[in-house]
């Protein structure tokens, strides 16, 4: 998994820069998707199959 990080936001230049904005609307859905694709990964996680593998191989660590 991803650790997080924190960037600080721009600040605004006083005149409308549609590249700038762009570029920044672009970099705010990437980070969406990521979030997004991450959420999917941990659910996978805790409902797939290996999730059931993962549990049973803990169990046998702990000496059940």
């Amino acid at each position: 998994m991803r650790t997080s990080e924190t960037n600080k936001l721009p600040s605004p230049t006083p005149s409308y820069d549609f590249q700038n904005e762009q570029i920044n609307r672009r970099t705010v859905e990437q980070s969406i998707q990521d979030l997004r694709a991450d959420i999917i990964d941990v659910k996978e996680s805790n409902d797939s199959p290996s999730s059931l593998a993962r549990r049973r191989h803990q169990f046998l660590l702990m000496g059940g």
